[in-house]
């Protein structure tokens, strides 16, 4: 079997990518043919690891959730050689259990999202990927040990609202969100992790707990001042999570056992004599194997 030589891509804030020992560090524009991505990205090494680090909001934080180019963005990792992708995202929680300075690495999504392209098979070219399993066992059970050694708090499965925003929930939302047995909610790793998987790139989660949305009766409604202490405190501990498990995950390895780089081994339903000149195009990156094979 191939050995694949893994190249790391983080999804996050500039409290992720401020990483001590990063060194041939470099911003480097990566043009996309579905967009302008968030920001250029910061290509480095971490000893023998190969790392690139895409702020997700670009860096300032100028872009909504709304506003973020998804497909954009999965598309430049790819381009840039990335064949996993580690989603880094502060969350609101909706359990008691699961208090602020909680890492939940997330099994599970339910997308309430709505003003956002989620396929990157469109103008011509149509594929449908499963989902039944959105992020990559192989990359938790990694995040999962990393963070025991090193001490974080963390808790292994849950499912994640996402929600359009920007703005916070209603407390009707928040309760019933709760009662569809959601864990925590944010607003940026859908479509991600779908465009991921289109992509044929292992994804997961880690969703950082910064409040208790707004159900919480001891907690009320949502503070920003207090979801950006928290976002402070918990960008260290995300700092550590990284440079402990980006070493590992770079080592040589065969294909993902849970077959995220071959997910599109039986997606393309359009027939080969009808598919849109200009979206093969654009699909060079994101879907180069499975094509090239059927030339």
């Amino acid at each position: 079997m191939t050995e694949i030589e893994p190249v790391i891509g983080i999804i996050g804030g500039s409290g992720v990518y401020e990483l001590d020992g990063l060194e041939d560090v470099r911003w480097q524009k990566v043009d996309s043919p579905f967009g302008e991505p968030s920001d250029e990205l910061l290509f480095g090494r971490l000893g023998d690891a190969q790392l690139v680090f895409l702020p997700r909001h670009g860096r300032g934080h100028v872009l909504s959730p709304s506003e973020i180019n998804y497909r954009a963005n999965i598309d430049a990792l790819k381009r840039a050689g990335c064949t996993d992708i580690l989603s880094v995202s502060a969350c609101g929680s909706l359990r008691e259990d699961l208090p602020p300075g909680t890492f939940v690495i997330v099994d599970q999504f339910i997308d309430r999202s709505f003003a956002r392209e989620k396929s990157f098979f469109t103008g011509g070219l149509v594929a449908h990927v499963s989902m039944a399993d959105p992020v990559c066992g192989r990359l938790g059970d990694a995040l999962e040990r990393t963070a025991r050694e090193r001490g974080i708090a963390h808790h292994r499965g849950g499912t994640y609202l996402v929600m359009e925003g920007p703005q916070f929930s209603t407390l009707a939302e928040s309760r019933l969100y709760r009662q569809w047995g959601c864990d925590v909610i944010g607003m940026t790793n859908m479509p991600e992790a779908k465009l991921a998987r289109e992509a044929e790139m292992c994804y997961a989660t880690v969703a950082m707990v910064t409040d208790f949305d707004c159900w919480h009766e001891d907690h009320g409604a949502v503070d920003v001042q207090e979801v950006i202490r928290h976002l402070h405190d918990n960008a260290a501990a995300a700092r550590d999570l990284v440079a402990a498990i980006v070493p590992k995950l770079a080592q040589p390895r065969p294909c993902c056992d849970r077959g995220c780089d071959r997910a599109l081994d039986h997606a393309l339903i359009t027939d080969p004599a009808k598919r849109g000149t200009e979206a093969l195009a654009r699909l060079d990156a994101v879907a180069g194997r499975v094509l090239k094979q059927e030339d």
